[in-house]
């Protein structure tokens, strides 16, 4: 059975593109372009992992991590994080708040994102 990739991310071009590249290593890859449509497919799909952006329209990654954490079906999920807000402040607190991972975007290629997902499922 493959695996489960939520894809929550608001910039349509980087989405796209991660999803292409998770396609191709033959997970089933669900996406979400805001917070709350994220909150919903979690819920409707629960993925295996989620790989989260922190800076979403209506609802933000801080909220939605809160929202899986506090989903006793939900709160096992692994999130990785792939954002732009690279403050160390934020960078600590989605990790204390459960995350599994934090890459700033501008310091990792797609190549290096796919491979993070596929460690983390053992795949």
């Amino acid at each position: 059975m493959q695996k489960k990739i939520l894809i929550i991310e608001d910039d349509d071009f980087f989405r796209g593109l991660i999803g292409k590249k998770l396609l191709f290593e033959e997970f089933d890859v669900y996406m979400a372009s805001n917070g709350e449509e994220g909150v919903s497919k979690l819920k409707e799909h629960k993925p295996d992992l989620v790989l989260l952006d922190m800076l979403l329209p209506s609802m933000d990654g801080f909220e939605v991590l809160t929202k899986i954490k506090e989903d006793s079906v939900l709160a096992l999920t692994p999130v990785i994080i792939a954002s732009n807000l690279v403050e160390k402040e934020d960078v600590d607190r989605a990790l204390k708040m459960g995350a599994i991972d934090y890459m700033i975007k501008s310091q990792y290629t797609p190549e290096m994102i796919i491979e993070k997902v596929k460690k983390v499922l053992g795949k």
